[in-house]
């Protein structure tokens, strides 16, 4: 296999606060991001404070093909609006608002002097049912390119987080796949992305013993977690005493013997609402191998949002109430760490605590679409 050559010209479109644009710096591909489109004010404040310039803030619907033609883009980067294809949302698909954007750039393929050679889509797993992923899928097919589809999560990647996704990696003709077998496929095991996948079988990682064997694949949460004792190698946290958290503007700061630390009590869950929403908390463990999806909502409300930290060291399990768990909110850099970003990502201290989870909850695994970005970019 070897990678194209010459510099790849990239639109990032919805570039939300970097998470494409660092799977691209992870994936080491000769690619430069000439153009970022994303219409939230306050994920361009994240995105220019950790990438030195601003995307474009205008609405995308409201661009032509002579405009996207000017730049020149060998690769398009899409991570279009998930909420017209999730399950809690109201599933209107192509009646929604939100996606009207996307459809309109996929409507202005067909007439671009200068297409794309590459494209890549991200989404949610219900979105490749849906009636935008058809109409997608016909303009691809119309425009002359190949398709190769993935459902992954970062569980088979080795990172305990629970967050699969929908993949659609697109080459124009006559650029073609590394594993042309799998064209038009949709694929649920990461190994057609590495050199060493045998085209005879792919494994069914969904399956019982496949997803048995991808978690204890996986590195504990306490890998990820911001706060650890002296031996680095066991969480060990109370209310009151903790090692430095990360350059959050809200924290409380303590000294003890003449150092400072930073208070998690903001993070900490209160103990009236484990008493009413105990029973359907997802409560995982620094040894844990998986927790759930953080979404948008994390921190505002504890049901559904993703996963909380029992906190006192030794926890028995089986004999110790939640209320005596002491259970919090894994921190922003901490979700930032589960979504595999680097640790130079920084936000700016004048985002509020929920507007980085809520920022955190619309981004994507890096873990998961570098691999991805690398196959896309390789050439057989």
């Amino acid at each position: 296999m070897s990678e194209s050559h010459g510099c790849r010209r990239v639109l990032e479109f919805y570039s939300g606060i970097g998470g494409m644009r660092y799977s691209l710096m992870k994936a080491h591909v000769n690619a430069n991001v000439v153009q970022a489109f994303e219409i939230n004010d306050t994920a361009n404040d994240v995105y220019q404070h950790n990438f030195h310039h601003r995307p474009y803030q205008g609405n995308i619907q409201c661009l032509t093909a002579a405009d996207l033609d000017k730049y020149g883009a060998d690769v398009w980067l899409l991570s279009p609006p998930c909420q017209p294809y999730t399950r809690q949302g109201l599933q209107k698909d192509t009646d929604d608002a939100r996606a009207f954007s996307f459809l309109q750039i996929l409507e202005l393929m067909p007439s671009l002097l200068h297409p794309p050679s590459m494209l890549f889509v991200e989404n949610v797993v219900g979105f490749e049912t849906s009636d935008t992923h058809t109409k997608l899928i016909e303009i691809l097919d119309k425009t002359n390119f190949t398709t190769q589809e993935f459902i992954l999560s970062p569980l088979q990647f080795g990172i305990p987080y629970s967050r699969p996704r929908y993949f659609c990696l697109a080459k124009r003709k006559p650029s073609s796949f590394v594993h042309e077998c799998l064209n038009s496929q949709l694929i649920q095991s990461p190994r057609p992305l590495f050199e060493h996948f045998d085209t005879v079988a792919i494994a069914d990682d969904s399956s019982q013993e496949g997803r048995h064997n991808v978690l204890q694949s996986c590195q504990p949460i306490e890998k990820f977690l911001e706060l650890k004792n002296s031996s680095n190698d066991i969480a060990v946290e109370s209310p009151a005493l903790v090692t430095a958290l990360s350059d959050d503007p809200h924290r409380t700061l303590r000294k003890d013997n003449g150092l400072e630390y930073d208070s998690l009590d903001q993070y900490y869950v209160h103990p009236s609402l484990v008493e009413r929403w105990g029973s359907a908390m997802d409560v995982v463990y620094p040894d844990s191998k998986c927790c759930c999806c953080f979404t948008k909502s994390y921190y505002r409300y504890v049901k559904g949002t993703g996963s909380l930290l029992a906190t006192v060291q030794p926890v028995k399990r089986d004999k110790t109430s939640l209320k005596e768990q002491h259970l919090r909110y894994f921190t922003p850099r901490e979700v930032a760490n589960l979504h595999s970003f680097p640790e130079e990502f920084k936000f700016p201290e004048h985002i509020s605590l929920k507007q980085r989870y809520a920022l955190l909850g619309n981004s994507l695994s890096v873990a998961v679409v570098a691999p991805l970005l690398e196959y896309l970019f390789t050439e057989a």
